[in-house]
Formats: C-alpha cells, structure tokens, sequence
C-alpha cells in the first residue's frame, strides 16, 4: 500500500515529452550507449551515420579526458530547449560542471532531440568547437631498488653505467599508442617512454596531464599539470651489472627475480621482448603435465636410446647421445627421445593447458613484454608435431622471462609469481600445479646442475635447480628420400642456448634466472655459465 501510494505521488508528475527524450537521451549518454542515443535523435535526418554519430562523442570525449559523464534533474528552458545540469569528471582538467541544452523536434508526430554538433559535450553553443591546451610535468625520477638513480628527472637521462641497459629511451608518441595517449592528456609533441623502464613504467613516471578544456574561447576547466613521485623499481644494480656482463655483445636476454615476490632484479638484453623457440627447457612443463597425467613416475625407466621415431621421423637427441634410465637421468640429460613421446602420450590438450598454466598465452603483466606462445591443441597437428612441441621446438615461443616463471614456479611448489618492476608492489601468485609434482620437478631439475647437462651452472655450497635448453633454428633431418641434410649457411651456430634455474633449491629460494642466447650453441656450455654468474650476484 506505501509503495503503491509513492509511486502515485511520483507518477503525478507531469513530464513533458519534450523533457522525457532529453531525458532519455542524457540516460543514454551516461551509460555510454550511442545507438540508444542516435535513435532518440533527427540525426538520420540529416544524414549523419551512427558510425559518424559515435566518432562525434568518442572525440570529443578523448578531446576532454573524459572518464564519467552524469546528469541531473531537467527543466524546461523554454523554445522547445530542455537544460540538463551535467557533470563530467575528466582526467587532466579535473571536474567540469556545465549545463546541457537538449533543443527538442517533432518527426512524425514523435518527439527528437534536433542534434547537432553542440550537443557532444556539456557546456558547448552553436559553432563552438571543443579543444584544449595541455602540458605534462616534469619527468618523475627513476630509482633502483636500493633508491639511488638510476635515469634523472626531467630529461630521463641514465645516471650510472649500467642504467643504460635498463633505462630506455624517451621518444616521440608511437602511431600505435596516439589514441590512448591522447585520452590521458598527453600533448602530441610530448616525448614518452619507448623502451627499457622507461616504457614499462610510462604510466608511473609520467605523471598526469593538465592544462585548460576550452568551448571555442570559453573555458570550462582547468587544471594544472601533477608530477608523480620518483618510481622506485625493483632492479638491483650488483645483480644488473651481473647480467650485463654475463651477457656481454651477445643478442639474447637475461632475467633475474626473486620467486617470492615477483619483483624483477634485472633485465639485460631483450629478455622480456625477445620470443624465440626455448628448446628443452619447455621440458619442465612436459615433465609437470606427464607427472599430473600419469603417464610418468619418478619411478619409470627408460631405454638407453640415440633417437625416437615419430610419423616415420627421427627425432634424436642432442649431438645423437645415447641417453634414458630413470626419469630423473632422462631429464638429467634431456633425453628427446623420452620427452617427445611422453608428450604424446599427455596429449595436445593436456599439454597446451598446462603450459597455459605456466604462462603461455598469457599477457606477462608487464607493458611492452611479449606474450609467449604455443600453437591451440587443435592445430598442433599429427604425433611429430606433437613431441616437437613438447621438447620446446615446433611453433612453441617463449621469452627469457616467461621460462625464469615458470623455474620460479617450481621453486614456490607450484604457485607461479606475477612479475612486477615496482618494489614493494606484491601481485600474489597463481596456483599451476600441486607441491608434490613441483616438488618432483625440483629434484631432477637438482639433478641436472649437479650430474646432467647443466654442471656449468653449480655453485659450490649451493644447491641450484637448473635445465639446459638447445633450440634447433634451422631443420636440419633429411629430405625424404635424399640422405642429405640443409647446410648452414654460415659459420654461426644454429641453435639458442638456454638455461633456466633458481637456487637454493634447498630452504627458501631467492632467485630465478631466464638466459637466452641467440645462436650461441649450447646451453649447457653457453647458457649455463652465464646463468651462475648472476645466480652468484643475487646470491
């Protein structure tokens, strides 16, 4: 009885229709629905597009930083114009409080809003056109995690030597990010982040644009330019020098991080951005989905093979060693010939999700790092194409940091870190496999440093978990029929070296380490020892 006694109160009322399209009109606008509001309009009429209708809006609220448009209650502003107050919170020019002329027509009998082009923003007359003058602040500074600089405020200069790997470049907006730059504020001649920290941390050091949003000559806000605060970051300036050394001339990439916290202690080369095959350090998640399937047990063994035969195919082993025994020896020397078929016998669906789960397919967190790959479990293709992908060959792409995640997630019992360069920034960790498969894992990744393919990488006292990884680059088995091979057609060699690890692997782990090498030869030899010297530093 109340509620039916309210509501007769309220629907006494009388809204004109006039009022009640402009109205809905408004009701539209707030929710973002350009369709609703084109159809309560003559634009049609007129011959203006829904297409040319929404540019319209989309513009003039990318013009205004516009992050939120409300209205109030509407009054008649007599001459067939309805006046809306509005209120719309914009992102460099603060809260814009303006009122909204909604004239009103007849089509058919049928009230519409008379559009034109000053009715796309609050505050606009006839003829008016909407621009703003804008300005960015200052450059916030740039600190390692220790708080000394590492690039000055303003200019983003690098200040000690090894800034210079990590820092980046100020430039010119790209063509790729002018539209989301320009819904911030951002003058079209600003000079922005482009690489290095510099680009992964452009929002934080940035600041936020201020200036005035102007109706013609008119102002209708103003506010000025804010300065972030210094951004102190996560690298470790020992540990950068580390990777930098260990990387030297050398294309590749080299990531270090604490498995803790995700925090990144350092980045040289092109570890983040760099995709390329990561050969048998794909290996680990191979190992985790067989374990998960029960397709493998730590108990298992293997025959002592040189080769696998897959769809009539030879897939050998590295440099054709003859290798198998237990589990552990056969991941101990990354035997393709007991990981190509287990990972047929896991099965593509089973394999690609669980590399999903390690990462694959996954934005990393981090702006400007690449997303590795792997191909959907539907498109793989037959049983070779299969065990290819399950040693870390076929169309499987992966950057340094991706492989350091998914060492670190062995070493957290399963649960993979979220990266971040902020220190002090925690983003959790998210649950890939149980404690007792990582658990596993661990133990033959220890068996790897310590009596496989990766004893370059022991420290003495220090018990490191590792795996080795040798990326095939060109296809080097026999055309069918032909008893020849593709020839090298220069002197480099043909493969990426890889190594991933985290130690200790007993008690607590501190560090994670990805190294990629491109066309270095081989990880053990290669990719190993560079590993232990920033494993050494972090240490």
């Amino acid at each position: 009885m109340l509620a039916f006694g309210a509501g007769a109160v309220l629907g006494g009322r009388h809204v004109p229709e006039s009022e009640h399209v402009a109205e809905r009109f408004a009701a539209a606008w707030a929710a973002g629905d350009y369709a609703r509001m084109y159809a309560l309009t003559d634009a049609k009429a007129h011959g203006r597009s829904l297409r040319d209708f929404t540019s319209a809006y989309r513009d003039a609220a990318a013009i205004a930083t516009a992050r939120r448009v409300r209205f109030g209650d509407s009054r008649d502003a007599g001459d067939s114009v309805v006046a809306i107050p509005a209120v719309v919170e914009t992102v460099a020019f603060g809260t814009v409080r303006q009122e909204l002329h909604v004239p009103v027509t007849e089509i058919d009998g049928e009230a519409r809003v008379a559009w034109s082009p000053a009715l796309v923003f609050p505050g606009l007359r006839e003829g008016e056109k909407l621009h703003r003058r804008t300005a960015l602040p200052p450059r916030a500074a740039l600190l390692a995690r220790d708080g000394t600089p590492l690039a000055r405020a303003p200019d983003g200069e690098p200040v000690p030597a090894i800034a210079a790997s990590i820092v980046g470049e100020l430039g010119p907006v790209p063509a790729e990010r002018e539209a989301e730059l320009r819904a911030l504020g951002v003058p079209r001649d600003a000079q922005v982040g482009l690489t290095g920290l510099e680009r992964m941390l452009e929002d934080r050091l940035r600041g936020r644009a201020g200036g005035v949003l102007l109706a013609g000559e008119r102002l209708l806000g103003t506010k000025p330019p804010q300065p972030a605060p210094a951004v102190r970051t996560t690298i470790d300036p020992e540990v950068q020098e580390a990777a930098v050394a260990a990387l030297g001339d050398r294309l590749g990439g080299i990531v270090a991080l604490q498995p803790q916290t995700g925090e990144v202690l350092a980045a040289a080369g092109i570890p983040l951005s760099g995709l390329q095959p990561p050969g048998s350090t794909f290996k680990i998640i191979t190992l985790v989905a067989g374990l998960e399937a029960g397709v493998a047990k730590p108990s298992d063994t293997y025959p002592v093979e040189t080769h696998t035969t897959l769809e009539g195919v030879t897939l050998e082993n590295n440099n054709g060693e003859a290798c198998g025994g237990t589990l552990e020896q056969s991941f101990a020397h990354s035997c393709n010939s007991v990981f190509a078929p287990m990972g047929v016998k896991v099965g593509a669906e089973r394999l690609v999700a669980t590399a999903r789960r390690f990462g694959f397919d996954q934005n990393p967190g981090i702006p400007g790092a690449a997303t590795s790959t792997l191909p959907p479990a539907g498109e793989i293709g037959d049983d070779l194409a299969l065990g290819s992908t399950a040693i870390g060959q076929g169309r499987v792409q992966a950057t340094a940091l991706t492989m350091a995640l998914v060492a670190a997630t062995i070493a957290m019992d399963g649960r993979r870190p979220r990266p971040t360069l902020v220190h002090g920034q925690r983003l959790g960790h998210a649950p890939v496999t149980d404690a007792r498969t990582a658990r596993q894992v661990g133990r033959m990744m220890q068996a790897v440093v310590t009596s496989g393919t990766g004893t370059a990488a022991a420290i003495p006292g220090v018990a490191v978990a590792g795996k080795t990884g040798t990326a095939e680059l060109e296809d080097t088995r026999p055309a069918p029929g032909s008893g020849e091979t593709t020839p090298v057609v220069d002197d480099e060699p043909d493969t990426d070296a890889w190594f991933v690890a985290y130690a200790p692997a007993k008690g607590r782990p501190k560090v994670a380490v990805g190294v990629m090498l491109v066309r270095a030869g081989s990880g053990g030899a290669v990719a190993a020892p560079a590993a232990r010297q920033v494993l050494e530093a972090a240490l």
